[in-house]
C-alpha cells in the first residue's frame, strides 16, 4: 500500500497548516491549470497561484485559501511556501 501524503503550508510567521496523512492535494498553478498530487508523484517545483487548495485525509475533503506562492514534491511530502494566509 502507498503512503499517504505529508502536507505542508507555511509562510515566513508560521505553519498554517501540517496534515501528515492527506489521501490527496489538489492546488492552481500558475500556468493557468490545476493539478492532483496524489502518493507516488514525481518531484516537482512549480508557482502556484492565490486559489483555495484542497486535500483528503480520514476525516474527508477540506479547503484552505492561500495566497499565491512556490509548490514542492518531494518523496510523499507536499509543501506550500506562501506569503499569504486566509483572509
Amino acid at each position: 500500500m502507498t503512503e499517504p501524503l505529508r502536507l505542508r503550508v507555511l509562510t515566513p510567521a508560521a505553519a498554517l497548516l501540517e496534515v501528515a496523512t492527506a489521501a490527496w492535494v489538489q492546488v492552481q498553478l500558475a500556468d493557468g491549470g490545476g493539478i492532483g498530487i496524489w502518493p507516488g508523484h514525481a518531484p516537482l517545483l512549480a508557482e502556484t497561484v492565490a486559489a483555495p487548495l484542497r486535500y483528503a485525509d480520514a476525516q474527508g475533503e477540506h479547503h484552505l485559501e492561500v495566497g499565491a506562492g512556490v509548490l514542492h514534491i518531494e518523496a510523499g511530502s507536499v509543501t506550500i511556501l506562501t506569503l499569504k494566509g486566509p483572509g
